[in-house]
């Protein structure tokens, strides 16, 4: 592998870690000193020179650059924020959140999710439907005792995504209004971890939008969820979308 750290032009950013990469790497953050002309690929391969392990989940790593996915061709510039995000499972204050112009509204907050102000936030006069979904904490996986969830995510690029989503479903299907808002932080048994709701004049487009934002949010938003059991726990790996660009194999040395 070149040591491209050597080259005398250089510049600085910020690499971030989820889920169980925090884990493979030790660290959740790290301040990289890189050369002129370095892409996102390379800084993955620094961290997986480093970490063996990284290096071995290559091919299910999806890198993000200012909070959009990049590939690995992307060349970076001074202070950019490069994030390496492991498969998804599905901060400041207790919300995030977009209220769109047109009524949507999308938030990641640490309390209990408000349905009945949700629903209520959506609908209007001329709906004649309101249809709303919730991921629930269940108490077992494959018959594993679940005590509990904690779920973390990239909030920055998460809060985007879950908005990209809803505004894209809202005009697909045709409903008047979508909201999406994700639990963050520790989930007992029963809790709801995600809402989705959809309003619209009739039944059948409020249905197809709930479930196909569901779909959506557990493939392109960047939440990682680890469960506990009581004999150990376990970040729970699911998959990226097949579109989503993939950090790809370590470079031959």
């Amino acid at each position: 592998m070149v040591a491209w750290w050597f080259s005398p032009l250089k510049m600085k950013i910020n690499v971030l870690f989820f889920g169980q990469l925090k884990d493979v790497c030790g660290c959740s953050e790290d301040r990289l000193e890189v050369p002129s002309g370095a892409t996102a690929g390379s800084v993955f391969d620094h961290y997986a020179a480093l970490n063996p392990k990284l290096g071995a989940m290559a091919g299910s790593v999806v890198i993000a650059r200012n909070q959009e996915f990049t590939t690995r061709e992307a060349l970076l510039a001074e202070g950019d924020e490069v994030a390496l995000l492991p498969p998804v499972s599905g901060g400041s204050g207790p919300f995030h959140e977009i209220e769109d112009p047109a009524g949507h509204y999308f938030a990641l907050t640490r309390e209990t999710i408000d349905l009945r102000g949700l629903e209520s936030k959506l609908l209007q006069g001329f709906d004649g439907a309101s249809v709303t979904f919730q991921g629930v904490v269940r108490n077992n996986t494959r018959g594993r005792e679940t005590l509990r969830l904690d779920y973390e995510c990239y909030e920055g690029m998460a809060i985007r995504k879950m908005a990209e989503i809803g505004r894209a479903i809202a005009v697909e299907f045709a409903v008047s209004r979508v909201a999406i808002v994700h639990r963050l932080g520790t989930m007992q048994i029963g809790e709801a971890s995600v809402v989705i709701v959809a309003t619209a004049p009739h039944r059948r487009p409020a249905f197809d939008a709930a479930l196909e934002g569901i779909n959506r949010l557990k493939r392109l938003v960047p939440v990682w969820k680890k469960e506990y059991f009581a004999d150990g726990e376990v970040w729970v790996e699911g998959e990226w979308d097949q579109d989503a660009p993939r950090a790809g194999t370590v470079a031959a040395e």
